[in-house]
Order: structure tokens, then sequence, then C-alpha cells
């Protein structure tokens, strides 16, 4: 029994040592006071003392004496790290060096800073962006007609155009000295978000500009003659920019396009000059239709020595005008009815100056590391506020339609199995906005937030999918029938677009998230990594040796923790909040114990072979993408003052998130290729078993209460929406009607008393309202404010439908008198 409580006690004193992160010279000597203890008390036996005591003394040495410790221990380590770690291309490394860590960096030591994120004030428009949002963009958001945009014209209307030029659409990210408006991103968030949620034709005419077009590689990159000619006429609209990346055989493996340029003499504009001959075909170019201005990347060679003596350049980026001889803009691509414009770049033996280089022949091979930066920017605010949007938008008009909408004499937000869709609806709009919300406000703060511009990206396009989709099952006929009341159809039909651009979000999930940000954000493996590039072998030795001690110290750390927050209920774990929220922050602290062990626990397995474990880095990004999501939440929850009234949305959002933590870690563990390590690692990660489970019925409930009436909880979650009733937007019709049809409920509940009573007859609705004011269960006025909520009721629940010819576009009359007028 006395050997038994011998052995838990050294176990404890190390779990308590490495739970507390304590130096290695303050765990030595913990642990040998405890021995020390039960020598003195003379248990549990002089012989398995001096056994134990022998060990400790020759552990202790080994591990403290740092002269034997790197010439015994991490010396072969070291020999062993260079053959095991992954062999980091060119394209990787400068993907690794784009971008910059922010508090993603924080989940990876599995004991986040909590005031780190949340004593850091959300960052909010200024009155000159505020205006904006209620002048121009209201504006422009008066003028949208997407069933206009999508079936008759496959294009914005003129108007819109002059619209979007006039009020500098398209400068929002140039600074002002350059004729451009200068905005946060916060106010590039709110302006995509209001716009892209009602019409992804004139969102994503918006978005480019403002992200991945020259402006923003033009900004960092271009040299003074190359801004001051192209920024004030991009700010105006005199200029449309394209960017063209994708090639026929190269789309998620950018680096590798076929499309190339060769330094060489040829004749511009009647003289010889040095530059480059172009070969390239590019397709799904957004903008390129329109375009008057095109980036365009190429790998870049210079076999005769003109530039210097390298002759493969690497990824260059050139700045060509629509009017450059041989440039070939093809017929538009059609994105499932999405008509953006979009469609292909292609060029053979295109000649242009030397001067046509985005930079200048100083950046000539820097393509890629200029991409990168400028994409891990763009997709941060871009695809998040976009989609988010459109999910806003989804949640407004699904919840007021469920109220509106009857079957059986009861709305059909009333129904359970409505219910559960309506709280997956406004949670995952909750999750969403906070989301776009945070990697903006990361941009704002000066980030190049590439891990999570990814994360934002795939979690926000996978959500508002999943909000559509649930919108679409709700709506029911009104969703699938297309035409001007539609407001669900085209959004739902271009959601595989935002899951496809930027990055397939297959290979974001796989590859980039966690690919990226188990070696960028984690606090030891990339100086581990530069560690191996000192040419100084003592100093690399003394180096390697100082952080992989402080690496195993970390990992120590993160299993106690995990361990034993995991056995508490994470009680332990000391975090900020009252006493709703601190039950958040104490399990967000547990997991991000148990995700950092487990990333450890993978790249220790792995290795190099790690990036080509999709499954299993999926899953870790999963873990990380929703811890970041949570915080993400809890930042917002905080910034809003803990609404009471946001509490059940906040809750489920957040024990769905903590659900989906739980099971990536199991996914990880249970396919971990080591089959007698799995047991242990469960015992460390689920102590007390994996008991996470999702949202129950009750919560549920409250949600989509919240989602059926007007008031401050709904508002919030929806803020930023277009809803004005005018005619044609149905979304606003609806907004309006809402509080009406509330306050018919209670007439109507009257009648249908009386009805089944049989104090009123009457087969059709008029006849019982005519009956009902007989009888005097309604007044004259009641039958009056019946007649009329039912009636836009109707108008609300309606369909359209078409004569053939209309349906036929290019045919018909309507199609043939718009275009004859643009």
């Amino acid at each position: 029994m006395m050997m038994l409580l011998f052995l838990l006690a050294l176990l404890a004193v190390t779990v308590a040592c490495s739970f507390l992160k304590t130096s290695l010279t303050v765990g030595t000597a913990a642990f040998g006071a405890t021995l020390l203890a039960f020598t003195l008390a003379g248990e549990p036996g002089w012989l398995s003392l001096t056994l134990v005591w022998l060990l400790f003394a020759a552990a202790a040495t080994l591990l403290n004496y740092l002269p034997w410790r790197r010439a015994f221990i991490t010396q072969p380590i070291l020999k062993t790290f260079r053959k095991m770690v992954p062999q980091i291309s060119e394209t990787e490394q400068v993907a690794l060096d784009a971008g910059t860590v922010g508090f993603e960096g924080e989940l990876f030591t599995g004991r986040p800073n909590w005031r780190k994120l949340i004593d850091q004030p959300l960052p909010e428009l200024s009155m000159e962006e505020q205006a904006f949002l209620d002048g121009p963009v209201e504006e422009l958001c008066d003028m949208i007609d997407e069933w206009e945009f999508t079936h008759y014209r496959a294009d914005l209307s003129p108007q819109v155009w002059d619209h979007l030029k006039k009020h500098k659409f398209f400068g929002m990210i140039i600074p002002k000295s350059y004729g451009g408006l200068e905005f946060s991103a916060i106010a590039h968030r709110a302006v995509l978000e209001k716009v892209g949620g009602m019409s992804a034709t004139a969102g994503s005419v918006v978005a480019v500009p403002n992200s991945l077009g020259p402006a923003e590689l033009l900004l960092h990159y271009g040299t003074d003659e190359q801004k001051n000619h192209y920024l004030p006429r991009l700010a105006a609209g005199e200029d449309i920019p394209c960017f063209a990346l994708t090639s026929t055989t190269a789309g998620s493996d950018a680096t590798s396009i076929a499309d190339y340029g060769v330094v060489c003499e040829g004749e511009w504009e009647g003289r010889k000059t040095l530059g480059i001959r172009l070969t390239f075909e590019k397709r799904y170019i957004t903008l390129a239709p329109v375009a008057t201005v095109i980036g365009l990347a190429f790998r870049l060679y210079d076999p005769d020595g003109l530039l210097g003596e390298t002759e493969d350049i690497g990824i260059s980026v050139a700045l060509l005008p629509r009017s450059t001889p041989g440039l070939d803009v093809g017929r538009r691509h059609f994105p499932l009815n999405n008509p953006f414009p979009n469609g292909p770049v292609r060029g053979k033996d295109v000649f242009v100056p030397l001067d046509f280089l985005l930079g200048g022949t100083e950046y000539a091979g820097q393509g890629w590391k200029m991409l990168v930066e400028s994409l891990s920017v763009g997709r941060a605010i871009s695809l998040p506020s976009s989609t988010t949007g459109g999910a806003k938008l989804a949640c407004l008009a699904t919840g007021a339609y469920a109220r509106i909408r009857k079957q059986f004499n009861l709305p059909i937000g009333r129904f359970e199995g409505v219910e559960e869709a309506l709280a997956r609806i406004a949670s995952y709009t909750y999750a969403t906005s906070a989301l776009s919300r945070q990697t903006a406000s990361a941009v704002d703060a000066g980030e190049k937030p590439a891990v999570p511009g990814a994360i934002g990206k795939y979690h926000a396009t996978e959500l508002s999918r999943e909000v559509l989709k649930d919108a679409m099952d709700i709506h029911g006929g009104k969703g699938i029938i297309l035409g001007p009341r539609n407001y669900l159809g085209r959004g739902w039909q271009g959601a595989p677009i935002w899951i496809t651009v930027e990055g397939a979000n297959i290979l974001t999930r796989s590859m980039m998230i966690f690919g990226q940000g188990a070696i960028r954000c984690h606090p030891y493996v990339l100086k581990e990594l530069e560690a191996l590039s000192i040419e100084d072998e003592d100093e690399q030795l003394k180096e390697f040796d100082r952080l992989l001690f402080s690496h195993i110290g970390h990992s120590m750390s993160c299993a106690s923790r995990s361990f034993v927050l995991g056995m508490s209920l994470a009680r332990f774990a000391a975090v900020p909040g009252d006493r709703q929220t601190r039950r958040y922050y104490r399990k967000l602290s547990r997991y991000a114990a148990s995700f950092a062990l487990m990333a450890d626990v993978a790249m220790l397995t792995y290795g190099g072979k790690l990036k080509m474990k999709e499954k299993i880095s999926g899953r870790l990004g999963d873990a990380l993408s929703w811890l970041y999501i949570s915080a993400s939440m809890l930042r917002r929850f905080e910034y809003e003052g803990r609404p009471a009234a946001d509490q059940p949305i906040m809750a489920w959002a957040f024990h769905d998130a903590i659900y989906r933590i739980q099971e990536a870690l199991k996914g990880v563990i249970d396919n971990y290729p080591i089959a007698f390590a799995r047991p242990i690692l469960r015992r460390i990660v689920f102590p007390l078993g994996a008991n996470e489970r999702r949202p129950n019925d009750r919560l549920g409930h409250k949600v989509a209460a919240l989602m059926l009436s007007p008031s401050e909880t709904r508002e919030r979650l929806t803020r930023g929406c277009y809803t004005k009733d005018r005619e044609g937007w149905v979304i606003g019709n609806m907004e309006a009607l809402l509080p009406d049809v509330i306050a018919a409920e209670p007439l109507e509940r009257r009648m249908l008393k009386a009805l089944r009573a049989g104090k009123i007859s009457g087969y059709t609705f008029e006849e019982q309202l005519d009956s009902a004011v007989e009888a005097k269960i309604l007044s004259v006025d009641e039958k009056k404010f019946l007649e009329g909520v039912r009636e836009r009721v109707l108008e609300i629940v309606a369909v359209d439908d078409f004569d053939i010819r209309e349906l036929q576009a290019g045919l018909s009359d309507k199609g043939e008198a718009i275009r004859d007028a643009a």
C-alpha cells in the first residue's frame, strides 16, 4: 500500500510541476524533496528507496548538467530531427514568412491568455464610414434587382455601374492621397456584408477590386510611377481591375503555373526596348470581361542573363492594360447562374516592357510572396464578410417567414422540426458574424492573418451554406421557385462558388489551416526549424537544446493540463468572466490544452509526412478553427456587454462548437497509428469520457423563439441587413408586415375558437370574417385589420410564374428591351 502511495506521490509531483510549467530545476527539486520526505519516513523500504535515489541522481544529473545533456540527449535527437522534419519548399517557406501570428498563436500554447483577447476593444466604424453605409451603400441597395441582374442582363445595370464608380466603391482600400476612400477593414466588411448579402453579382464586383486586385498589390509593392498612374484611376473607376492567377493546369497548386515570360528585347510603341515575352492561359478570372487593367501571375525566365545570372527568376506579377497587343480576354464563364463578370484571359508571345513588372525588376521573382501576403488579407475579409451578409439576410428572412407562414392554423416556426432548423440558422449566423468581425479586426490591428484568414474563408462559407440549406428547407416551395419574389434561390445556387474560390475548401481545411498553423503558430516548432540553419555547430546545438527542452516542457504541461482540467471539469483554470462566461472560458482552456497536446503528438509521430496525412491535419484544423471561432464569439459577447437576451444563442453556438472540438480530437485519437497509445491518449484528453453533447432541444426552442418576433437580440444578430420596405424587396416587406402579423394572432385565435364552438360560419376567410362581425366576435376595425394583414401575407407567400418566352430570356421582349436600353 505504501509503495502505491509513494508512486502516486511522485506522479502527483510530476503532474503538478508540469501543470504549473515550472522550470526543470524547480521540478527536479520538487521531485527530490518528495523522495526525501519518504526517505525520512522510512517508507516504502530501504532497498526500493536506494534504487529510486540512484535513478533520480542519474536522471537529475543528466538533465541538469548541460554538457552531458547536450552530448547524450540533445545531439542524438538533433540528428534524428534533421531527418524527420518536413522538407519545406521555397513556396511553403514564402507562405510561412508572409503572414503574422495573432491570437491563434495563444491556442497553440495550451494556456490562452483570454485577457489578451477580450481587453482589446473591437473596432467600430468612423462617422465617415457610417455615413457611406447610410448613404451610397443604402442607395446602391435601393437599385439592386438580383432577378434582373441574373435572369435578363447577366450583368449589373448601367445605373449600378455608374453608382459604383461615382462613389468610389472600387477604392475603399486606396488611400485618400490617391483619391480613394481609405476605409478600415471593418468598414470594408460592413459594405460587403450589406451588398453581398443582397446580391452575389454586385457583391463580387465590389469585393474583387478591394481584395486581390492590383490595388492591394500596388499599395505594397508598386513603384511610385505605377502607384501614381493606376491608383487614382482605380479609385475613380476609370480603370476596372482583375487578377489572373488560376491556370488551366494549375488551380490549387498555383506555384506550378505553366504561364511564363521570357526576358528579351522587343519592340514597344515603335522602339526597341528590354521587356518580357508572355505566353499564358488563365481561367475563372473574376472581372476579366470588364477589366481594363489585368494583373498577371507568371513564371519569369532570363535565359540570356539580361537581368542577372539567374535563369529561372520565379513567379512574378505584371500589370497589363487591356489594350496590350496580343492580349485576348475571352467570352464569359457562367458560374451557377450567378453572372458576375468572370472569364478567361489568354495570350501568346505577348511582348511588354520591363516596367510593366509590378514593383519593377526589384520585385521580379517575388510574386508568390506578394500574392500570399495580399491574399491573407483579402481572404480574411472578402468571402467571410460577403457570406456573413448572406447568412444574416437568410436568418432575418427565415425568422419572419416562419412566423408569417401558417400551417394547421399555427406559424410554422412553432413546429419542433422547424425550431430545430431555426436554432441552427441563428447560431451559425452568430458564429459566422463573430468570426468575420474577428478576422477583419485582425487586419485593422496591422496583422496579415494567414491562418485566421483560412479559418474565416473555410468556416464562413461552410456555415453560410448550412444556413441557406436550412432556410431553403423551411421555405419549401417558396424557396425553390425562382423569380422576382424569390430571395433565397440565387444565393443557394451560388453557395458552391464561394466554397470553391480563393482556395478550394477541401484544400483549405486539410492542408492550410493546421498545415500552416502547426509551424507558424506553434511556440517552438518554427524556432527549432530555424535553429537548423545556424552554421556554427556548437551554437546550433546550444540553441536547439534550449528549444527542445522548452518544447518538452510545453508538451508535458499540455498533457497535465488536459488531464487535470478534464478530471476537474476545468475548475482549476484561471479565467476571466462572470458566472455564465467563466464556464465557457474554462472549457476552452481545457480543450486548448488538449489540442496543443495532440498537435505535438501528431507532429512527433508523422514528422514531415503530416502534410500528406490530410485527414489528421483536417481534424486538427477543425479543432483549431472551432477554438478560434469560440474565442471570437466570446469576444463579441463580452464587447456587447454580455446581453442576457443573447445568452441562448451564445450558449447554443458555444456548445455546438465544443462538441465539434471533441469530435475532431476523438477522430485524431481513434485514427492514431500506434494502437497501444490510443487508450493512453484517451485517458489524458478525455479522462472522464467524451461527454460533450450537442445543444439540447430546450435551448434550441429558446433560440428559435428569438427569431420569430422583433427584438434587440434579433436586431443585433442581423445588424447591417438591408430592410427597406420598398416594392420588389420581399424581405423588407416581411419585416414591415411582421409586427402586424403578431398583432393579428390574438384576433385569429379568437375567430378560430368561435368557429370551433359554432358561433361563426363560412367556407372562406372572408365569409368567416363577416360572420364574426355579425356575431360581435370582431369589430369592424378588427375585420379591416385582418383583411389587410391577410392580403399582405398572401403577397409574401406568393411565387412567380412565367410565359415560356420570358424564361427563354434571350428571346423575350423584356430581355431584348433591357439589352437595347443598355
